[in-house]
């Protein structure tokens, strides 16, 4: 990857990871108000799916591993942050 591009890459991921933290931090204060299990899940849910922006950056920043290792453990991780939302969505 050209220098320009994994800037631009990291500036990216970097502003996910805000999104992600702003959501979750906005969900979970619903929930600590309201004290529904729907946002409990919600909170979750996001909480997977922020998880699995990080992780893609740290895995292939500093492990071995191989593009394709790395963007299947970030796929697990929002997936299943989807199955919690799905999950709450559904009750």
């Amino acid at each position: 990857m050209t220098g320009d591009w994994a800037v631009v890459l990291t500036l990216i991921r970097a502003a996910l990871l805000l999104l992600g933290l702003a959501t979750t931090a906005v969900s979970f204060r619903a929930y600590l108000r309201e004290g529904t299990r729907y946002l409990r899940d919600a909170t979750i849910g996001f909480a997977f799916i922020t998880f699995g922006v990080l992780i893609e950056g740290f895995l292939y920043q500093l492990t071995a591993l191989t593009l394709t290792h790395v963007h299947v453990a970030e796929s697990v991780a929002i997936a299943c942050g989807f199955l919690v939302l799905l999950r709450s969505f559904l009750r």
